[in-house]
């Protein structure tokens, strides 16, 4: 691993968050911290880079990956359309642990939908996060930073641990909260599935006047 970047959780310098964001224009792999567990992030529009993904966490290429974005606009480019529900959860759940599935553009990596034509999505809530994928300006994968099938990582340390050697930089912005990932929820079909239930409760999402 190259680097082990040190920021501060709420305000993370700009330096820093520049640095990894260098890192990923390049083509690297940087571990980061989310509102549950230390993400895995490569430039969601650069094949090389997710394909290194899948061969960092030893992951089946018929898993899909979903992705952060910087602002809830970046959607636009990224699916063929926002059903009047998603709207509704992007109002009222984003910036926060909610990952949407939508119809994916064509132009998004069939690496990062598996061939399923389905995108997730999630605006972040962790300063760090956002950050990073504000100043890369475009989706950064969102896959939690570990070998598949082993515990998600909640500290800097366990990254190192366990994947390390194989990817180029670490933000360490402390513990992250653990426990729950984030609740996903697929916007394609009709009734709107939960497919995991997370950070965010079943009846939150269901309680609306669009289910």
């Amino acid at each position: 691993m190259r680097e082990i970047l040190n920021v501060d959780r709420q305000r993370p310098a700009d330096s820093m968050i520049a640095e990894a964001s260098s890192i990923l224009k390049a083509g690297g792999i940087v571990a980061y911290p989310t509102e549950t567990f230390y993400g895995l992030g490569a430039d969601g529009q650069n094949e090389e880079a997710i394909k290194r993904i899948f061969l960092i966490k030893g992951r089946n290429f018929k898993n899909p990956i979903s992705v952060i974005i910087g602002d809830a606009n970046d959607v636009r480019g990224l699916v063929e359309e926002i059903p009047e529900f998603a709207l509704y959860l992007m109002e009222r759940f984003w910036p926060g642990a909610l990952t949407i599935i939508f119809k994916a553009s064509p132009d998004v990596s069939h690496l990062l939908t598996a061939g399923t034509g389905k995108i997730g999505i999630r605006l972040s809530s962790h300063p760090v996060a956002a950050a990073l994928a504000i100043k890369l300006g475009h989706p950064i994968t969102a896959t939690s930073a570990n070998l598949s099938g082993r515990p998600e990582c909640t500290r800097a340390g366990d990254v190192i641990q366990d994947i390390g050697d194989q990817i180029d930089a670490v933000i360490d912005a402390g513990q992250t909260p653990g426990g729950s990932g984030s609740t996903v929820i697929d916007v394609t079909s009709e009734p709107p599935a939960i497919l995991r239930e997370g950070v965010i409760p079943k009846h939150r999402l269901t309680n609306s006047p669009f289910v």
